[in-house]
């Protein structure tokens, strides 16, 4: 009941537009050839985005999942989107944290920001599962 309450305060105020920026950010990447592989990570994301509550982050490879995202490739891919887009993004994530951080009440989507934040630095070879 804590998790319902929870996505829908941070999809009310913020995360159905984290959500769709997201959303807009893969459709754009699914355009373009080079962008093609961030697609996917992005779509994640963006779920993520929308409903974070009873969720986490996880490896694929933790996962036993091996794909292009896991490995060499996967680690070129991540620092190839860090320089053009990752570090930004984890920023703003980043600022928004700490504005929550300020009230206590906001601790909890503060977290969830952070979250988002290290997940923006390196989003290929991770996906979002659902917590027990």
């Amino acid at each position: 009941m804590i998790r319902l309450i929870l996505n829908i305060l941070w999809f009310i105020f913020g995360g159905w537009l984290s959500g769709l920026l997201w959303l807009l950010g893969g459709a754009i990447l699914a355009i373009t050839i080079v962008g093609l592989p961030y697609t996917a990570a992005a779509w994640r994301i963006a779920g993520f985005s929308f409903w974070p509550f009873g969720k986490e982050v996880v490896s694929r490879e933790s996962l036993g999942m091996s794909d292009v995202g896991t490995g060499g490739v996967g680690l070129l891919l991540n620092i190839i989107w860090f320089i053009f887009a990752g570090w930004y993004i984890a920023l703003s994530h980043l600022l928004i944290a700490v504005a929550e951080f300020v009230s206590i009440i906001g601790i909890p989507f503060a977290l969830k920001d952070l979250q988002l934040a290290m997940l923006a630095l390196a989003p290929v070879g991770k996906t979002v599962v659902e917590k027990p």
